[in-house]
Order: structure tokens, then sequence, then C-alpha cells
């Protein structure tokens, strides 16, 4: 079976393909890496494919490629309206890629950063949807352990989707080969000097270090809802240490105190 060739006026420059996918154009990129809009020739259909910078120093490159392969291992064994779907993923001594459901729209935390206001009934809808994705991947033994608006994708007013399994808790979830910190019973936070999860949404267990359970996906959930609700975040601190401080130990303002 032959497949067709991309056009040179749509494909990248100096890429122009990723294992079967075809590319058509970048769609984002930074430090970590370069996520393309791509065609698969097989089912005729749009992707979008991450994948990671080829010029990353080789420990930042291997924590990278476990990143996308738990990504791709975690979101693949879900299928939820509200979780990005997965359609293949690829480990070689080439390329490491995630090819997946390419979404239009805008992630959670841009509309927040511009100052939009959401209704009740909207923040209602909204969260109502992302809560019924976190009980199915719980269902399924997944904890994202990241949640947080830039890893909730808008398609629409009121269709949310999650994304960014990259350091989920699930069965198949590959084991840490490098050290013995990277277990479930022993999660890094920056009371030892390594982040995972991003802080303002962290639970107190997690800011703690302690193990991070369905639970914690459920109140970093409350307090995105809590920033939909009020403009601003659970917690305010000069410095990242006493923020998880604030958040393993204190209690934030009432919403209601707030707006």
């Amino acid at each position: 079976m032959s497949l067709p060739k991309p056009s040179p006026r749509t494909a990248s420059a100096t890429l122009t393909r990723i294992g079967r996918f075809y590319i058509t154009r970048e769609l984002a990129s930074g430090s970590a890496g370069t996520v393309y809009l791509a065609r698969d020739p097989v089912l005729d259909r749009e992707v979008a494919v991450k994948t990671f910078g080829s010029k990353l120093p080789p420990l930042e490159k291997k924590k990278r490629e476990r990143y996308l392969i738990n990504e791709a291992r975690a979101a693949g064994r879900l299928s939820h309206p509200n979780i990005i779907t997965i359609f293949d993923a690829c480990a070689d001594s080439n390329i490491t890629y995630i090819a997946m459901e390419y979404l239009q729209g805008q992630e959670l935390s841009l509309l927040l950063d511009k100052g939009h206001r959401f209704s009740y009934s909207d923040v209602a809808s909204i969260v109502w949807r992302l809560a019924d994705a976190l009980a199915y991947a719980h269902q399924n033994e997944v904890v994202h352990r990241d949640l947080k608006p830039a890893n909730i994708f808008m398609v629409s007013d009121r269709n949310p989707k999650i994304v960014d399994f990259g350091i989920a808790r699930a069965p198949n979830r590959l084991p840490d080969e490098d050290s013995d910190l990277d277990t479930e019973d022993n999660p890094h936070t920056l009371f030892k000097n390594n982040l995972l999860g991003t802080p303002n949404y962290m639970s107190p267990e997690q800011a703690q270090g302690k193990p991070a359970d369905e639970r914690s996906d459920i109140y970093s959930l409350g307090a995105v809802m809590y920033e939909m609700l009020t403009s601003r975040k659970p917690f305010q601190a000069k410095t990242t240490e006493d923020l998880l401080q604030a958040i393993a130990y204190k209690a934030p303002p009432p919403p209601n105190e707030l707006n």
C-alpha cells in the first residue's frame, strides 16, 4: 500500500513525517517539545502529534520520553467524551511521539488569564463534566495528579477535555529506572527538592509529599472551580515553599467573600 505524499506548501520545512503521520503544520512549540497537526493516511483524519526536542540533554530526553509514554499508557486506556483520545504512540531510537485527538479551542488557563468570567451555570456544567470524566478515570485506576486549567482544554463554551496525563498514576505506568524516590509511596514535591505536579492546584497530601489518590484529583478540581468562580487561586504566597505550606495546613478564604 503506497501512502500519499504531503504537499510541499503545507508540510513543515524541516519535518514532513512522524511515524505514519504526515505533518501539516506546527501547532505549538516550547523548550520541552513540539505539537504538530498531522494527517493519518490510513484512517484519513487529522491528528495532533506530540514529540520532544531532539537537542535535549540525554537525561532530560529520557524523562520526557517517559512522560510521553506514560501519557499514552494512562489516557490510552480511557474512552470518555471529556478526556482526550490517544490514537497511537511510539518510542524507538529515532523519535518518541504520541498521536492524539486534534482539539480546536483553547486552554481554560488562557481564558482565565484573559479575565473571562464564567456564569454560575457554566461553571456548574463544566465542572460536572470534568467530575464525570475523573470518576470514569478513577474507575479505570487512573489518577491524573496534575489537574489544572492548563490541562483542561475548552473545545466549546461548556465542553472541556482533560489532557496531559504525563505524570498520571495508572496500572501500566512505567516504573522509574533511575530513582527510588519516584514511587507511589514517595511522590516528589518541593519538600523533597523535586516537584511533581503544579503547586497552585496540588492537594494537601501532595504538598506534604504523601501518596496521591483519587481524592487528590477531586481537590484539584475544586481548586479549578474556585478560580473560575472568584478569578483568583485558592492560595497566594510569595514563595513556592510558603504556597505548599498554606495548601497543606490552611483553608482558603470562602469564595463568597471574594465574589
